[in-house]
């Protein structure tokens, strides 16, 4: 066994047979040549294994926490609301709206919708559409259902009350995971249990150097387990709250504040920022730097690249220009399906000659469930051709009459990205005649119905539809201008033409009667 295999056994507590303890070659000759004989391993680098640092880091997060965190609306009801089942609640509807979604657009719903339901049991006696409407412009829909569908549970099997662990939230919340179970779990009742979300998982991949793909299950776990490791046991729902904060707000994806990072002290990825620049320093002042200072610790690490999991990948070392933002390593997103519907603004003139428009709800479950829309058709590939006469097809069982392809006026498109899909929306207008269609009878499908544009506003709509709509005014905009433009030109062409018209039948009127004078005198 040569010298660098002892090193490396001596720093992962492994002795040789006789005992003896051998001592370490420097450490850049200990980065030359990995560790063959423990594959796959995870050392203490990238772990909290030390209890004063561990208080240190804790202590320093949250003075920064009390200090610097925003002034959020659930964090006030957090901690002012003394009813532990009120609080959850409270806890509860925050982190559900704010799963994809970010705080900015979150505060607005969250005080509506306190407002409208400010309890468990009145949210539990609320309608499905009454949640959509409130719920609609924040995406992903099913979110809003699953809190309702969670009320009506917790009010009929556990009188109103609250699970008071994460994994008993997890087990019977509808729609609440392992993060959520947590949070609500930490900040409402004061379970100490960590919490893993997107922000603390970057702050923890650059903390302790975690290289590793944070989507694969392993590290998964490696990550929860410290962060369960950390959470102060005496704060653990401010403790969870700082460290998504520190996320949220300086461990930024880009461009992260790290001068401001309260924890910058335990940072493996900062202190390799700082070696780096020690390295550029010397070559600047043309003093040659050290063999082994371009490399990421492994030397640290015990366990060198190509044999710790929890490293970069050989693949993807250390890039100095990226600086801590090497960490978390990027995932590999799955390319969202494309799908293309069509979809018409389908218009008509009551009698008080008001404008409405007719609206579809969708499906109970799916994609937008229970939401309302523009008659719309999702095309099968290979339809688009034929697109026209398939909407047409389609808005006859609406209408209850027949619609002629020609009459169907192409507006344009508009691209709505979901997570999952990317959507090419065709839009078609047809304005209907007072006569026209089964007005006066009820409809064969009884989800629609025909509303104003505000009422269309103020419906459990989604934002694609909105952009529909947007979309279908600037093009009739566009029309009516062509239109009085065209109506000005033809006044103009008229008052131009009628001097003419004057001044042929003057000529007219003066030759008839030099004709008339002509033949008196003769």
């Amino acid at each position: 066994m040569n010298k660098l295999q002892l090193a490396t056994r001596s720093k992962l507590g492994i002795q040789r047979d006789t005992g003896k303890q051998q001592k370490s070659p420097k450490k850049c000759e200990e980065s030359i040549m990995p560790y063959k004989e423990v594959p796959n391993q995870q050392s203490l680098f990238h772990t909290f294994s030390n209890a004063a640092e561990i208080k240190d880091f804790r202590k320093r997060l949250l003075i920064w926490y009390n200090k610097c965190k925003r002034d959020l609306p659930w964090r006030k009801l957090a901690t002012s609301e003394a009813d532990a089942d009120r609080r959850a609640y409270a806890v509860w509807v925050s982190e559900i709206m704010l799963q994809q979604t970010q705080v900015a657009s979150v505060i607005s719903y969250y005080n509506r919708w306190m407002q409208k339901w400010p309890t468990l049991q009145e949210l539990a006696e609320a309608s499905l559409e009454e949640v959509n409407e409130l719920w609609a412009g924040l995406g992903y829909y099913s979110r809003g259902k699953r809190l309702q569908e969670g009320a009506r549970k917790l009010v009929s099997q556990m009188a109103g009350h609250v699970p008071r662990t994460a994994e008993e939230l997890q087990k019977f919340l509808p729609g609440v995971g392992k993060y959520t179970a947590g949070a609500i779990a930490s900040i409402a009742f004061g379970q100490v249990t960590g919490v893993v979300d997107g922000n603390v998982i970057r702050v923890l991949c650059r903390v302790r150097a975690i290289g590793a793909d944070p989507a694969g299950s392993v590290i998964a776990e490696r990550l929860w387990a410290l962060a369960h490791t950390l959470v102060d046991p005496a704060h653990p729902g401010d403790f969870n709250q700082a460290m998504m904060e520190l996320g949220a707000t300086v461990c930024t994806p880009k461009a992260p504040l790290c001068t401001e990072c309260p924890v910058k002290q335990h940072c493996r990825a900062h202190h390799q920022v700082e070696k780096d620049l020690v390295v550029f320093t010397k070559r600047l002042l043309g003093k040659a730097a050290p063999r082994c200072s371009q490399m990421l610790d492994v030397e640290e690490c015990a366990i060198t690249t190509g044999s710790c999991s929890l490293c970069l990948p050989p693949s993807e070392p250390w890039d100095p220009s990226l600086g801590v933002t090497n960490f978390p390593r990027k995932s590999t997103k799955k390319q969202p399906r494309i799908e293309h519907t069509v979809t018409c603004v389908l218009q008509r003139k009551c009698s008080d000659e008001k404008l409405e428009y007719l609206i579809v709800q969708r499906p109970s479950s799916g994609l937008l469930a229970g939401l309302w829309e523009f008659p719309s058709l999702l095309l099968e590939p290979g339809q688009e051709k034929q697109q026209k006469a398939a909407l047409a097809s389609h808005l006859q069982a609406w209408i209850g009459s027949d619609v002629a392809v020609g009459r169907l006026q192409t507006v344009g498109e508009v691209l709505h990205i979901f997570s999952h899909i990317r959507q090419t929306y065709i839009i078609y207008f047809l304005n209907m005649d007072k006569d026209e269609g089964n007005w006066d009878k009820e409809m064969a499908l009884p989800a629609s119905r025909w509303v104003t544009k505000t009422e269309f506003q103020n419906s459990a709509i989604s934002t694609a539809m909105k952009k529909v709509l947007k979309a279908y005014e600037k093009w009739s905009s566009k029309i009516d201008a062509a239109k009085v433009a065209k109506r000005k030109r033809n006044i103009l062409h008229t008052t131009h033409s009628k001097p003419e018209e004057e001044s042929r039948s003057s000529k007219r009127q003066l030759s008839l009667d030099s004709f008339l004078a002509a033949a008196a005198n003769n």
